[in-house]
């Protein structure tokens, strides 16, 4: 606490604001200057400051952001914990600390190694360091790599580029754009304002190129379940007939019209082992009017030890009688840290009581899978969270993938801007890859989206409804489909280790000197 009582409050303050500006870029705001103002805020605060007074800027302006734009996480914890409310409140406060961590190591890191405002400190070294951190930050320990500046260019200036580098490389240039506007400032020159509005306006003619083509001859008539079942009851076993007999009953218009019909993540909340008989009905059912049933269903598979459960996603009524062993299915890979598992269990396995989340011991599945196949139609599914990582769904997409698919259950975030950010990231998705998005939820937002991330239907939260499209499947290799982020790292490991040369060079050309 000593530390703190250095620093003028007002600044720390000031910090925080700047940081919460950020939010204001993701949906349901979607204002994405605020990103910029957010970062340059950040650049900005920390110059000509100790390392010591940039940790604590840092930190200030993560727990800003954080603090603003993942507080709806707490919804989740209080309706499926038998913890206190003061329990619940310390869990969101420690997570969104630990996430203010980041902004923190950035900070303290470029000040200590570059403390000198000039060119190298904001435009070379910053988005290069920048980019290290986020890619620590959503994949070492926990992975929430979530409130990336770069989803909020799903509709700005810089859209036209996310074809072809995808969206971290978005974010790079974010931060070069804000250092550049920042050098400008504090050195009071003209020249780097031009080159950060060049960087910013010049890729606009880009979005009208399309990297995919439409298969006219292929539409599809789908339509997507949105039962709307209360998160109450949901995980509630009593009530999986009425679930049932309410996504039953809201299917049946459809069958024979739709192609594809759709339910979201955890439908049928029994095990796939257990209600072998309903699903057979339903194959054979689906089957007879020539309509698909995707839906997601928890499987149990037993092995010499034990019992594994995954988060899987099952086609019924398609070519091929359903089997339970049968290989057109997707298990979830990356799995919802305490939701759906216990990170690190040695530390934490002695709090895991602590929860009391229907299903938080899930197993994954591979990290490659086939696609879906529905109608001769090849789909690459994922469930829920996994969406958020477009590496992973990049790495699982074919060149002869039609659309994609998300099904997920946001019932956990309730009236909050969760979904609302979880949907933009999807729609990132779709526009990086070039695919048609059907992004199937339990009670909103349930939506379809062009290959260029657009949102042309979707069903409002909290109403049981069905959503019924003509999507087009689209083919062609995008950029960023093809190479992923190897442009990306080869420029910030080239320009980091650059500037660690030149930074080594001069201290010790400065020591020779003074010998």
């Amino acid at each position: 606490m000593s530390l703190l009582f250095q620093y003028n409050y007002v600044l720390i303050l000031l910090s925080c604001i700047l940081g919460a500006i950020g939010t204001f870029s993701f949906s349901p705001y979607d204002f994405w200057p605020a990103a910029l103002l957010s970062i340059i805020g950040l650049l900005s605060i920390n110059l000509n400051k100790t390392t010591k007074q940039t940790i604590v800027l840092g930190f200030s302006w993560g727990i800003g952001l954080f603090g603003t734009g993942i507080n709806w996480i707490y919804l989740s914890i209080k309706q499926f914990s038998c913890m206190s409310i003061p329990i619940n409140i310390l869990i969101i406060i420690i997570l969104i600390l630990y996430l203010a961590l980041y902004p923190m190591f950035f900070s303290g890191l470029l000040n200590y190694f570059w403390p000198i405002t000039n060119v190298w400190r904001l435009v070379i070294v910053s988005p290069a360091l920048w980019q290290i951190i986020e890619y620590l930050r959503g994949y070492g320990c926990i992975g929430f790599p979530w409130l990336q500046f770069g989803y909020s260019q799903i509709n700005g200036p810089l859209k036209g580029l996310i074809p072809i580098f995808g969206v971290e490389t978005i974010t790079y240039l974010l931060i070069t754009i804000s250092g550049l506007l920042v050098l400008s400032i504090s050195l009071s020159k003209v020249i780097p304002t031009i080159l950060a509005f060049l960087l910013l306006l010049s890729p606009l003619p880009l979005r009208k190129i399309e990297w995919f083509y439409k298969q006219y001859n292929k539409p599809v008539n789908v339509a997507l379940v949105q039962g709307n079942i209360e998160p109450s009851i949901k995980w509630n076993t009593n009530s999986l007939k009425n679930t049932l007999q309410i996504y039953i009953d809201a299917s049946r218009p459809y069958l024979g019209k739709n192609k594809i019909i759709i339910w979201p993540e955890s439908t049928i909340i029994d095990t796939e082992k257990h209600q072998k008989k309903f699903l057979n009905m339903l194959d054979r059912l689906y089957r007879l009017y020539h309509s698909v049933l995707i839906t997601g269903i928890i499987d149990e598979r037993t092995d010499a030890y034990k019992s594994h459960y995954y988060n899987t996603i099952i086609v019924l009524g398609d070519y091929i009688p359903y089997q339970h062993d049968n290989k057109n299915r997707y298990d979830k890979y990356h799995l919802v840290p305490f939701g759906e598992f216990i990170p690190i269990k040695y530390i934490f396995m002695h709090l895991a009581h602590f929860f009391n989340i229907p299903m938080s011991s899930f197993s994954k599945g591979q990290y490659i899978q086939p696609p879906l196949t529905a109608q001769d139609y090849k789909i690459t599914a994922t469930i829920c969270y996994e969406i958020v990582f477009g590496e992973e769904v990049r790495t699982n997409f074919l060149s002869n993938t039609n659309f994609l698919l998300t099904i997920s259950n946001d019932s956990w975030f309730g009236d909050s801007i969760g979904p609302w950010q979880h949907l933009q990231m999807a729609r990132m998705r779709a526009l990086e890859l070039g695919r048609p998005l059907l992004c199937s939820t339990n009670n909103g937002i349930t939506a379809v989206i062009d290959a260029t991330g657009k949102i042309i239907a979707h069903i409002p939260q909290f109403e049981r409804k069905v959503l019924e499209a003509t999507i087009l499947p689209t083919t062609g290799i995008t950029p960023y489909a093809r190479f992923g982020y190897i442009p990306l790292w080869n420029i910030t490991f080239i320009m980091l280790n650059l500037a660690l040369f030149l930074n080594f060079k001069n201290n010790y050309f400065n020591k020779s000197t003074n010998i």
